[in-house]
């Protein structure tokens, strides 16, 4: 029997899991990195993947991934230059939709999606972006009822600040001088001239849920904001460590919805429950604490009985931040439904 955690792949360096179960088999569909010999900056220039590929298991715990190979290149997406970040994947009639996020050429992030017949791919893409769409790190969530819903979005290079309102009213300042003043760096300006900052006690930028048409390529309403609610029932605020930065993903368990997500430059993954898909959701507790590397990015699926986490680190690249692999562990709830930490080892 393997010893948990595990490294899914060592063949290769792949990071951001989204693990799903169809057909009673494991999908795990990662970014896909490589050293591409970028220059590293707040933006994750040095994330440069450009391309998606898809493992399977039916025992996760001692079984080598099957890799299905490319499932979706960069190339093959008309609108999209480079930098694919972050995709889930989600079913419905038989179909496959993948949700990506990838670097137009205007420099702008979104959202796009590409279909197949089989969950292991190849996926055709649409040959525009979503409508509306914009920002990273897309989960897509099939409810009960078999609504869809998308949850994104990520600060600094993900760019989520440039598509809201700047708490406070505070103005860019130039520089890197804002933090020594106390205030905490939302990442830069759409023009990277400037950076953005806020006041600690400002609200924090929150993450989007939107729910998909019914063919699963549009958003079918206006993104909403994800309103995460502290220990005191208030909204977090900027300056909080256990904030949303990046990574969302969304899970069900006894009837209540599991928001989790990445706190960026604090590296913690946390998780928030609430009792609707749109929120708001009631800050629980640390899912992960920091790993080797920048980056903490996650999912969360039940299989064959066995709750596991998904995520990855940069133990075998001796901390190259964006060289990373992927990784599982068990995961376990209390008797109240909270989520145990999970170790790292």
């Amino acid at each position: 029997m393997a010893k948990l955690p595990r490294y899914l792949f060592p063949n290769d360096y792949m990071a951001d899991p989204s693990a799903n179960v169809f057909n009673g088999r494991l999908y795990v569909y990662p970014s896909h990195d490589w050293e591409a010999g970028a220059a590293f900056d707040d933006d994750g220039g040095h994330f440069q993947m450009k391309d998606y590929h898809v493992l399977s298991f039916n025992d996760v715990e001692n079984d080598e991934a099957t890799d299905h190979g490319v499932i979706l290149d960069v190339k093959d997406v008309a609108w999209a230059e480079k930098q694919m970040w972050d995709n889930d994947v989600v079913e419905k009639d038989g179909k496959y939709y993948l949700i990506f996020s990838a670097k137009a050429y205007d420099g702008v992030f979104r959202l796009g999606v590409a279909v197949a017949d089989k969950p292991e791919g190849p996926f055709k893409p649409m040959d525009k972006p979503i409508r509306g769409s914009f920002s990273i790190d897309p989960c897509v969530f099939k409810d009960e009822d078999g609504q869809i819903y998308c949850y994104f979005g990520g600060l600094w290079g993900g760019q989520l600040q440039w598509w809201r309102p700047l708490p406070n009213g505070i103005a860019p300042f130039f520089g890197k001088y804002g933090e020594d003043n106390g205030l905490i760096d939302l990442g830069a300006t759409p023009d990277h001239k400037s950076e953005l900052y806020t006041t600690a006690d400002a609200p924090a930028i929150r993450s989007c849920v939107v729910r998909m048409s019914d063919d699963v390529q549009q958003f079918a309403e206006a993104p909403r904001e994800v309103v995460v609610l502290d220990e005191n029932g208030e909204p977090m605020k900027a300056g909080d460590p256990h904030r949303f930065f990046e990574a969302s993903w969304m899970h069900k368990y006894n009837g209540k919805y599991y928001f989790s997500y990445s706190t960026g430059d604090s590296h913690m993954l946390c998780y928030a429950i609430g009792d609707n898909p749109y929120g708001p959701f009631r800050y629980q507790g640390v899912i992960l604490d920091p790993v080797v590397g920048w980056t903490t990015h996650h999912s969360i699926v039940e299989y064959k009985n066995q709750w596991y986490l998904f995520y990855h680190d940069c133990v075998p690249s001796n901390d190259i931040t964006h060289l990373r692999s992927l990784k599982v562990q068990r995961l376990f709830y209390n008797e109240d439904g909270t989520i145990k930490k999970v170790v790292n080892e």
